[in-house]
């Protein structure tokens, strides 16, 4: 009964910072006979906000989503509400925040019964599809995370979080010739190949109901094993790479970031090629596009790897979203994954959106005990102009102006002069500031 009502209570709060207009702004009705639109999520992990060509980004070789870009909604200050995978996809399906969605533990899997984005819209008439990672199934941790079993663990039907069709893995990490299971794999598979390749064409041929349908495409790329980008696409040479300022210099930690992003700029060029063979040929004028990341990577940023970082090359995420009908724009708003549930529903429905809150909240419900991942419990608000972080007792840990500071070299959350903003701030945190 606690869950139950749990859940109805998050059921609630799906959309709470999204403001709906019951309008047609984007005319697909008329050109499509009033069908609803086909919606794609193309969601990658780890793939930072700046590392793509079109964020400006000189190391990324991504001609294929420069193109979608080039005709898409850009949403510059989304952010993963949570830089971690469990958590962050568990509020991607749900639009509820971890923990309250049921995923607080990095081994938690999604709640059975939980209400998601595909139930929601099975219901009003669509044909629902998953491709690839999954990793919202119950682990357990003494299963080694990387390699074969981990990559043949079974998800059961109860567990594909109301998808009427899926087809994927829950993790392993095995970027070259992934195994796959589901619906018309009844015992896992290996496909020869990338993996970005062999999930994007399975997802293809899925396409194309009569029905409208919802489709997510979940890629791991461009996760480590960095060594393992696909033949023939390497990225650039570790020495020629241009890091970041905040990336210390003249240390090891220069030495690994330039070795593990020649891998992972080979892993984007590999996944955008990818993403555009599963992009060629779709109907435009019937589909809408999002791309996205469920977080970043710090990459030796402020001499860090890996995620749950509350920095921005760990939360901040790419986020296009291309409608039929209507051209490229920039949108700067406070725009958080967790917003993105609601958003596809109003899609659905014919709704344009908008995001009506000033600022995004950000945390990590629990500490994941594996080599370079963040330290401790924290949570905190980030606008597009400040970034307010606390530790789990409450206290400051970091305060960011990101307009003067946006490589986050000065922490203002140790001077005086700035105490009277952090509690204001902290005050727009409301019952979810710690403490």
């Amino acid at each position: 009964m606690v869950r139950v009502r749990r859940r109805r209570a998050a059921s609630r709060r799906l959309g709470d910072r999204i403001a709906l207009s019951r309008t047609r702004p984007w005319r697909w009705t008329e050109r499509v006979n009033a069908r609803p639109p086909n919606i794609l999520w193309i969601v990658t992990t780890q793939w930072r906000a700046s590392a793509t060509g079109y964020a400006g980004d000189p190391n990324a070789v991504t001609p294929c989503l420069d193109a979608l870009a080039a005709g898409a909604v850009n949403y510059t200050q989304a952010v993963t509400p949570h830089p971690f995978g469990p958590f962050a996809r568990a509020a991607l399906f749900s639009g509820v925040p971890s923990p309250e969605n049921g995923v607080r533990d990095y081994y938690d899997g999604l709640p059975v019964g939980l209400r998601t984005v595909a139930w929601e819209l099975s219901a009003r008439g669509y044909a629902t599809g998953f491709f690839g990672k999954w990793h919202l199934a119950k682990r357990d941790p003494a299963t080694p995370l990387v390699g074969e079993i981990a990559a043949r663990q079974w998800v059961g039907p109860a567990e594909r979080g109301g998808f009427d069709f899926w087809e994927g893995f829950e993790g392993g990490f095995m970027l070259n010739d992934p195994w796959l299971h589901g619906t018309r794999l009844l015992v896992p598979t290996r496909f020869a190949g990338y993996q970005s390749d062999v999930v994007a064409a399975r997802a293809r041929s899925w396409l194309g109901a009569e029905v409208p349908w919802f489709c997510v495409v979940s890629l791991e790329s461009p996760h480590p094993p960095y060594e393992e980008a696909s033949a023939g696409l390497r990225g650039r040479r570790a020495s020629g790479l241009e890091l970041r300022p905040n990336v210390p210099r003249g240390s090891s930690v220069e030495v690994r970031a330039r070795r593990e992003l020649a891998g992972y700029y080979g892993h984007i060029a590999a996944t955008d090629r990818a993403i555009g063979e599963l992009l060629d040929g779709l109907d435009a004028a019937r589909t809408i596009v999002v791309f996205t990341s469920v977080h970043g990577d710090m990459h030796g940023a402020h001499g860090r790897f890996r995620k749950g970082w509350p920095y921005e090359e760990s939360v901040r995420v790419p986020l296009l979203v291309r409608l039929p009908g209507r051209g490229p724009a920039v949108d700067a708003a406070a725009v958080s994954l967790v917003d993105l549930p609601a958003m596809t529903l109003a899609w659905a429905d014919g709704a344009s959106v908008a995001v009506r809150s000033a600022f995004s909240k950000i945390s990590m419900p629990s500490v994941v005990r594996l080599p370079d991942q963040c330290d401790r419990v924290w949570s905190g608000l980030r606008s597009p102009e400040r970034k307010l972080i606390f530790n789990a007792d409450g206290t400051p840990w970091l305060y960011f102006d990101l307009v003067r500071d946006p490589w986050e070299q000065r922490n203002l959350a140790a001077e005086g002069d700035f105490a009277r903003e952090m509690v204001a701030l902290r005050a727009q945190l409301g019952g979810s500031a710690p403490g």
